[in-house]
């Protein structure tokens, strides 16, 4: 059974286009000044600006695939992709997560899993033949959790 979903992390979109103004302020600003003893360090801010800008934008979005061999996820753009082989899913189930484990890509120690997500609180967490659990997070979990469990039968 074949799966595509992304979802939009609409908060971190807007921190995103939030930062981009900022730093676009900034550097207008910066420009009108006039020129410095130490210009050579105008190309370090602008190119650290860009990464900041280019981080927070590879996580405005999660997408979950689901083929016949794998589950993937893919942050944003594709910076960070991770595979799931189904042979190695053993269960699948709907949980919802603490406000405190955050969003993004995180590890948590107690109880000890992966968490991949971009918005809310719900989430399909996946236990893997070899002991591991993941969390990955979606706004469709009961779609998820049913398309898991029939490809891995």
């Amino acid at each position: 059974m074949n799966y595509k979903h992304t979802q939009i992390g609409y908060l971190m979109l807007v921190v995103t286009l939030a930062v981009l103004v900022l730093f676009t302020w900034a550097y207008i600003t910066a420009r009108a000044e006039p020129p410095s003893y130490y210009s050579g360090t105008n190309f370090a801010v602008t190119a650290i600006m860009a990464l900041i800008i280019f981080i927070l934008a590879s996580f405005v979005s999660l997408q979950v695939i689901i083929d016949e061999k794998y589950l993937r996820i893919k942050f944003g753009y594709g910076i960070y992709q991770k595979k799931f082989s189904l042979n190695d899913v053993m269960s699948a189930k709907t949980v919802r997560n603490h406000w405190y484990y955050g969003w993004g890509i995180r590890v948590w120690f107690w109880p000890k899993m992966w968490i991949y997500n971009v918005s809310g609180f719900d989430a399909v967490e996946i236990k893997l033949k070899n002991g591991k659990t993941y969390r990955i997070g979606t706004d469709e979990p009961k779609k998820l959790e049913q398309t898991i469990l029939h490809s891995i039968k």
